[in-house]
Order: structure tokens, then sequence, then C-alpha cells
């Protein structure tokens, strides 16, 4: 049975439960951006067959892009640092479990938001007060600059961050970030694999007010860099 939101929605609410401690008090809530998908990232290995990406994670999305643990198996790659079978990325101490787009079950869907250059993208949040709110990023070709917008009932509010290159180590004490996935490889058009390991998927913890209830989150790019949008994460206050 294929993984999406569209099936989660109807019957989890947009929430899932963790035993994290991070949990303990807050609900999870995967946040539907369906809508905004734009890109196909991740190499599936559907039907018995490679769905190869195609919008990928560097070289402006067509150098290189990430596969599954079975789509990198079947191409023959010896112990790989891909992404897991399973799009539902265990909680831990720092994060809630974060559910990603691909499936090996879907070779149709988009799995992420790739933003090329200046551009901006938007969602809505189910309204709630929320202690923490995650977005998943890649960015290649160096660091991407944004501007977060957290829409609240009561206003605007607004941040700015770098989203360090995913090549770059984040220190175990960042504010803002932590890792969702480590240590990957990435494969070319052909699915080779062009580097063996060191690659990331970040989290961005965007630091919502608990206070005020947040409607919508605008995410607004700079020119430079080259940025993936994977998933968005809140954790909303009882």
């Amino acid at each position: 049975m294929k993984i999406s939101f569209v099936h989660f929605i109807p019957v989890l609410s947009f929430i899932l439960l963790s035993a994290s401690p991070i949990q303990k008090k807050e609900k999870v809530i995967q946040i539907n951006i369906d809508h905004i998908l734009n890109a196909r990232s991740v190499t599936t290995l559907t039907n018995g067959k490679l769905v190869t990406w195609t919008k990928g994670i560097d070289g402006n999305g067509i150098a290189d892009g990430y596969l599954t643990m079975s789509a990198a198996l079947f191409k023959g790659d010896n112990n790989p640092h891909a992404l897991p079978d399973n799009p539902l990325i265990p909680a831990t101490a720092k994060h809630p479990e974060v559910l990603l787009h691909y499936n090996n079950n879907d070779s149709i869907s988009n799995q992420t938001v790739a933003v090329s250059g200046k551009g901006s993208f938007g969602y809505d949040v189910p309204s709630s007060q929320y202690s923490e709110m995650f977005l998943a990023l890649t960015s290649s070709e160096g660091a991407s600059q944004i501007k977060v917008d957290l829409h609240y009932t009561d206003g605007i509010e607004s941040k700015s961050f770098e989203v360090p290159d995913y090549y770059k180590d984040i220190q175990a004490n960042d504010p803002n970030y932590c890792y969702l996935i480590h240590d990957l490889a990435k494969w070319g058009k052909m699915n080779n694999m062009t580097e063996k390991d060191h690659h990331n998927i970040d989290l961005l913890n965007i630091h919502p007010n608990p206070k005020r209830i947040l409607t919508h989150i605008q995410v607004e790019k700079t020119e430079t860099g080259y940025m993936v949008f994977w998933a968005s994460i809140g954790l909303a206050v009882k």
C-alpha cells in the first residue's frame, strides 16, 4: 500500500504519536505539503524496476540524487549509505518522527520541493500553538539563505536562517539544526554512486511562539544555493 499524507490524514488528522522524550507532552503533527511538491529527488525500486530521480539534490537538480536502500542494493552497491526504505524516520531526543514523501511503491508522485535560484513556497498548518516546528532541508552548491514568515492569527513573525550545505557537519549544540538523516551517499543520472558518504538531510527548527496560534508558513530563498524541502513537522501544545 502506498504511504502518503493523503492516506495518513483522514485516519490520523495530521497527528502521529511517538514515544520519544521530546513528544511526551505534545502532539506530533506531520504537515500536509502534497500540493507544493514539485520534484522527485529519490530513485525508488518499484515493481522490480528502478524509477530514477528526475530533479535531484545537487548540480541545480540535474547532477545527483538519493536512492532508497532497495534501489541501491538492486544497483549492486556494497554497503550503501542510502535512504531507508521506510520513509517514516524514527524520533530521537532532538526531533520527533518525520514522514518523508518518497515510497518504493510509488513511481509517479512528487517527493520534494526543489528551489533553484531565487524562489518561495508556502503551506498551511493545522491552526494550533506549537512549541517546535521543523523543516527538513538540503542545500547544495553552498549554503542557502532563507526568510521564514510565521503567520499567526494575530500577525506575522519573520526570521532569517542559513541552510548549510548538505556536506557540512552540524555541531551537537547548534540551536537551530540537527540531522534528520546523516552520512548519505549520492548518485548520478544513471544511478551510479558519485560519492559514498557524508551528505545529510538536515532539520531546521524555526522556533514558533508557543503562545500564539500558527496557521501558515512562508519561505523565501535568495539567489545563491540550490535547496530541496523535504517535509515539515510540528509539536503542538496540548
